[in-house]
């Protein structure tokens, strides 16, 4: 099979002439052959290597680094044979940094492997992904690495950037690929967190990747990764719409870095059926309301998601609509991927303008079927009247939501987004995902008199991520001081 490695009796052992105590890299070239020809690995050939094998020179020689990439690259059968090598002490006498990862519990629900063994299949992922990239190498180490910071305290990224760097050069790569894999690991959420919380027409936010990542190459290895450790993390963490959302945010940040300016976006007209909405809306003094229904396609093995439905709905200006729309959506059991709202002006029939209200939603049922538009457009129409109580409506199905008993949620966390935009001020709100934790968020931004110009809903698990482009009634970024205040009573209105 490999120098020094033979089959027998279908496991993978050493042959009789191998000398693990002359030959340092006899460990990662049986581990690697083990897993290439999807053997295992004879439980008594690992103690003997524990025992008998030296000790790797740091940095490693260049055959060690190629037999840890070819085991890394093996997919699936990586698996039993990193756990052969763990189970004896070889994979922390390899990599002393492991340690402090091994069969470390995660702190998110979402996550369905510890953290080491999230590292393993995060790898495994990658290996499916190589022939997107032009450096698998780094694809792979950066995997096995992107969660290394969890084993010390403050910011995992942070942490794993410096400890990546410390066991690349360990491992032997060249100076600038070792600066490669720390900026793997150090952004390794930049794209999923953009890309579903973030307006990526604004271009301010492609602006910031593009400086985060700086070269095309590692955006195409961190577009891998992003992917990679999403699939190992659990059903939950990954999906066609994500991939999507993700794959428009690549080609921006592309386009900048090959030296394309991002056009500064201009304000999109309405479609056909939304003017015909608007209209409507106008008409008629009442919203007016479109769903429209759409099945998502499972993204390779991953579970399919909920029918997603696309949300229209068209009004006359008015205070209390985010809340009030918010709220029903809550009541009717659909979750809020994410909401846009813009105002349109329109002459009415006596020559002047009015404006109507738009928003643009992409929602899901829980569970069941969808509600009928004519549900929807009635509990709107009495919200706003004031004669549908959504606040007490909501706090009676909170009561009643099911919670594990002596689980406390950590407090909600309400910051300014630094550099967000140059369009709008973004408020990101972290909380525990609840029925109406919308409506709540809507309510706290209505009494601060500010105006919501998009939403960007992220749910993972029983957290929620979420970002609010909001102006002052002018339209403009709101000022520092103001922003920060505005944090502050939003996170008072969740606590």
């Amino acid at each position: 099979l490999a120098d020094g490695v033979v089959e027998a009796d279908g496991e993978v052992v050493l042959a009789r002439t191998a000398r693990p105590e002359r030959d340092p890299v006899l460990v990662l070239r049986a581990a690697a052959a083990a897993a290439q020809s999807e053997l295992p690995l004879s439980r008594h050939v690992v103690r003997h290597l524990a025992g008998a094998a030296k000790p790797l020179p740091v940095p490693w020689p260049a055959e060690a680094r190629e037999e840890l990439v070819t085991l890394l690259g093996a997919g699936e059968a990586t698996v039993p044979v990193w756990e052969a090598l763990e189970a004896e002490g070889l994979i922390t006498r390899l990599l002393p940094d492991w340690e402090r990862v091994h069969c470390r519990p995660q702190r998110n629900p979402v996550h369905t492997w510890t953290v080491d063994r999230h590292l393993v299949e995060a790898a495994v992922r990658a290996s499916s992904l190589t022939r997107r990239v032009g450096r698998p190498d780094l694809l792979l180490v950066a995997a096995l690495l992107h969660d290394i910071g969890k084993g010390w305290p403050g910011d995992h990224s942070v942490a794993g950037e410096v400890i990546a760097r410390d066991m690349a050069a360990r491992i032997g790569f060249e100076p600038h690929d070792v600066g490669v894999i720390a900026t793997l690991v150090r952004h390794h959420l930049l794209l999923i967190e953009t890309a579903t919380r973030r307006d990526l027409d604004d271009p301010a936010t492609v602006r910031s990747v593009a400086t985060a990542v700086s070269t095309a190459s590692t955006l195409e290895l961190l577009h891998a990764l992003t992917e990679a450790d999403a699939l190992a993390t659990g059903p939950a963490a990954w999906s066609t719409w994500r991939a999507s959302l993700v794959a428009d945010l690549v080609k921006r940040v592309a386009a900048v870095l090959a030296g394309e300016e991002p056009e500064e976006p201009e304000p999109a007209a309405p479609s056909a059926e939304q003017e015909r909405l608007a209209i409507e809306a106008l008409r008629t003094g009442e919203p007016v309301l479109a769903l429209h229904a759409q099945t998502e396609t499972p993204h390779e093995e991953v579970a399919p998601e909920p029918v997603g439905v696309e949300l229209l709905i068209a009004l006359p200006d008015r205070p209390g609509v985010l809340p009030a729309a918010a709220g029903v959506l809550a009541l009717h059991r659909l979750t809020v991927r994410a909401a846009d709202l813009r105002a349109v002006e329109l002459p009415t029939e006596v020559g002047e303008s009015a404006e109507v209200l738009l928003l643009s939603w992409r929602v899901a049922a829980e569970y069941g079927s969808l509600p009928q538009a004519a549900r929807l457009r009635a509990d709107l129409v009495r919200a706003l009247d004031g004669s549908l109580d959504i606040r007490s409506r909501l706090a009676e199905r909170e009561a009643a939501y099911p919670r594990r008993r002596g689980v406390k949620a950590p407090p909600p966390r309400v910051k300014v987004a630094a550099a967000g935009s140059q369009l709008a001020t973004v408020i990101e709100v972290r909380a525990q995902d609840a029925p109406g934790l919308l409506h709540r968020i809507g309510r706290a931004l209505e009494q601060s008199t500010v105006r919501v110009r998009s939403a960007h809903v992220s749910t993972l698990g029983a957290n929620a991520v979420d970002a609010f482009y909001v102006t002052d009634q002018d339209g403009r970024p709101l000022a520092a001081e103001r922003a920060a205040e505005l944090a502050q009573e939003v996170e008072k209105a969740l606590g």
